[in-house]
């Protein structure tokens, strides 16, 4: 008679209690990141534009259809006036953007490490905040007069505030376990802002940065109307004097292009700037 035996295999617990970790992880997670997927929304909103534009569902003289858009954008560029007034927008919103974000980071970094910079800083900024941009014109309008000192200003401002707001959050959010931590180390002040301040408050940075591009475009397309011979506000604000809704679309496409692309990039830099962080985006 042959015996038969039965080998039984024993599965460490910190395997298992591991495996079940990585199943709950990943059906809580929302999944693994699918490439171009913030693309996923504007094409398809594109598709169901063209879809009611071939049915015949939309005005034609209020929303051209896409392919009439990309013609009337093609005819801009080919004679020139497409070119100059990009270049001109993107030159208001480089030296603005430029402006407010290094005046954003110097405030916050001011207030945030120290008591009389929190001050004499937070409070101003705070009232800034509180008075709506737009409605400094007139008087920047005054100040500085009607040409382009007013609209780089005004869009400086438009960037600095939420650059400030987040980067003093974050720097003032830190955690004051790492503040004794430092002590007990023996860190000296200078080594504990740049070694867990500054890391620490990356996170609120790129928030404001974010914030503060949207911002730039945002702004940027009011104060191109505003006595104006180039950019692409401009372009807007003289199709709509003889009802070229292309025109119009042509330029709003192109900010929103503008919008998302420089988003896409400060999210690009935030990953790898923040390839230590373990979130549910990365």
């Amino acid at each position: 008679m042959t015996a038969v035996t039965t080998v039984t295999t024993a599965v460490p617990p910190t395997v298992v209690g591991e495996s079940t970790q990585v199943r709950r992880r990943r059906r809580l997670s929302p999944g693994r990141r699918l490439p171009a997927a913030r693309l996923a929304g504007p094409l398809l909103l594109l598709a169901l534009w063209a879809a009611a534009s071939a049915a015949g569902q939309l005005d034609p003289g209020a929303v051209p259809a896409p392919w009439t858009v990309l013609r009337t954008g093609v005819h801009l560029w080919t004679d020139g006036t497409l070119p100059t007034d990009v270049l001109t927008s993107l030159e208001r919103a480089g030296y603005g953007f430029a402006i407010g974000l290094s005046a954003g980071i110097v405030l916050a970094l001011a207030s945030g490490l120290s008591r009389t910079g929190e001050a004499l800083i937070d409070g101003t900024v705070q009232l800034n905040r509180a008075i709506p941009t737009l409605g400094l014109i007139p008087l920047f309008i005054l100040w500085l007069g009607i040409g382009e000192t007013f609209k780089v200003a005004i869009i400086a401002i438009v960037v600095y505030i939420p650059v400030y707001l987040n980067t003093h959050a974050a720097l003032s959010g830190i955690d004051s376990r790492y503040v004794e931590l430092a002590e007990v180390q023996g860190l000296s002040r200078l080594t504990f802002v740049r070694q867990v301040v500054i890391p620490g408050a990356l996170p609120g940075f790129f928030v404001g940065l974010r914030l503060g591009v949207t911002g730039s475009w945002l702004g940027l397309v009011v104060l191109e109307q505003i006595n104006a011979t180039s950019g692409l506000g401009y372009m807007m604000f003289q199709a709509q004097n003889y009802g070229q809704s292309d025109v119009i679309l042509v330029g709003l496409l192109i900010y929103g292009v503008f919008g998302l692309v420089s988003d896409s990039v400060v999210r690009l830099i935030e990953r790898r700037v923040l390839s230590w962080r373990r979130t549910l985006s990365n």
